[in-house]
């Protein structure tokens, strides 16, 4: 038995627990359609997402699509559709691309989700229209043996940390997972190629359409004008690269079920940090009132600008990373230095050029005279600031943070402070990077 038929084992959801999700779905449904049938609306309900398809692992979301004829506004469509979601689920309404309501039915998380239903996606009339003919294209080309490889390829992503389209795992979906096995055959097919990847691997499922630039791009088939691929960051697509020459050189059980990483001590982080010299900050905000997914992007935003500022400022990152839990947004760094000088050298212009203006404002200066270095002008300057506490204080605001976080909830912790109160397991992944394979 291969270590994969050991994995299937473990992971392919048993007859039993299929043919649960199966009677529960069933139920919705009929609900969907008496309630349907009740309004006089003429709407078809069809579910999609890996339930439909047969490729989940356990516990699957149901995606149940309310396709709506052409003909009926936008605002109609929204309005029904959610209002539907509200009477039978209960459940919140959900405001990202496309608006849909999120609710449990029996146990079961689901979405339900409100398109349009169209002869072919040379229209489209909504975001998510694609999305039954993706349903589509994945079960008229996926068997059952082919089911089985989905299922690995994404315990395979979970494992390694590259699964998800959201914002937060910028990483493969499910309905490109499918699409790479329908592609390239098998998993170990699959891994075979994505050795030999790179930055702008480009490859259509059936043909290509216009010419696009991304990491990786796989142009969907049920609409050649889009890249199935868009979420995946150059740095997930280069953890899958890696993972996928690891596993093949040594299969091993972890690559699908990493082991939890046990988070180092306060004096393990203090003396690691001491050990490279650097310095911890962390910025900590409160969480606002929104959507997850946008809270993500926000604070994978937000981790980009204030490492900026650090640059700017002469503080200098190392890396970064973040976390968010019911009540906080945390950001932590690790930077060169958390104090620096109260001055620098201030370069000019070329003695050899006009330098009026320049020798009017630095010349009598508190500390010193203009000076030549290099051919050019040269003067000792003030800093703004002289720590990167003060420093992220202050220019937090205007850095270009995530829209709804509040600059006037941020709380700066310095070196200290960050040990004593900053989760140690963050910290921990900071200080001491490793595959979740190799933990």
């Amino acid at each position: 038995m291969t270590l994969e038929d050991r994995v299937l084992e473990l992971i392919v959801p048993s007859p039993e627990v299929v043919a649960s999700i199966e009677e529960r779905a069933g139920r919705l449904k009929e609900i969907v359609e008496q309630y349907i049938a009740s309004h006089g609306i003429e709407i078809e309900a069809r579910f999609a997402g890996s339930f439909s398809k047969g490729t989940f692992l356990s516990d699957p979301d149901l995606d149940l699509f309310l396709l709506f004829p052409e003909d009926v506004p936008e605002e109609d469509l929204k309005r029904i559709g959610l209002q539907a979601g509200e009477d039978i689920l209960h459940g919140q309404r959900m405001f990202s691309d496309h608006p849909y309501t999120r609710g449990v039915f029996e146990g079961i998380d689901v979405d339900m989700v409100p398109c349009y239903r169209l002869e072919n996606t040379s229209k489209l009339k909504s975001a998510v229209d694609r999305t039954p003919f993706h349903t589509a294209f994945i079960k008229a080309n996926l068997d059952d043996s082919g089911k089985d490889q989905v299922r690995l390829l994404k315990k395979f992503m979970k494992g390694i940390g590259t699964y998800g389209a959201e914002q937060d795992s910028r990483g493969f979906s499910g309905y490109l997972c499918e699409l790479l096995i329908v592609k390239f055959g098998t998993f170990r097919g699959l891994l075979e190629h994505a050795c030999r990847w790179k930055e702008g691997t480009c490859f259509a499922i059936t043909e290509k359409g216009p010419s696009m630039v991304a990491p990786l791009v796989v142009y969907d088939p049920v609409d050649p004008r889009r890249n199935v691929a868009s979420a995946v960051h150059v740095d997930t697509l280069s953890k899958f690269i890696v993972a996928s020459k690891a596993y093949l050189d040594e299969p091993r059980m972890e690559f699908f079920f990493p082991r939890p990483r046990d988070p180092m001590s306060r004096d393990e982080l203090s003396a690691r940090a001491e050990l490279h010299g650097s310095r911890l900050i962390s910025a900590v905000f409160r969480r606002p009132d929104a959507i997850e997914d946008n809270l993500y992007s926000q604070l994978w935003k937000t981790q980009i600008a204030l490492s900026k500022k650090l640059d700017e400022f002469s503080f200098n990152v190392l890396r970064a990373v973040h976390d968010m839990d019911e009540h906080r947004l945390t950001i932590v760094f690790e930077i060169e230095r958390d104090v620096i000088s109260k001055t620098y050298r201030h370069r000019g212009p070329p003695v050899w050029v006009r330098s009026d203006a320049f020798m009017e404002k630095w010349r009598g200066g508190r500390y010193g005279e203009p000076f030549i270095r290099d051919g050019a002008w040269n003067v000792i300057a003030e800093r703004m600031y002289v720590t990167a506490k003060d420093m992220l204080r202050e220019e937090a605001a205007i850095a270009g943070i995530g829209r709804e976080l509040d600059p006037l909830t941020m709380d700066v912790l310095d070196h200290e402070g960050t040990l004593d109160a900053v989760d140690p397991l963050l910290i921990t992944d900071l200080l001491d990077p490793r595959f979740p394979w190799e933990s």
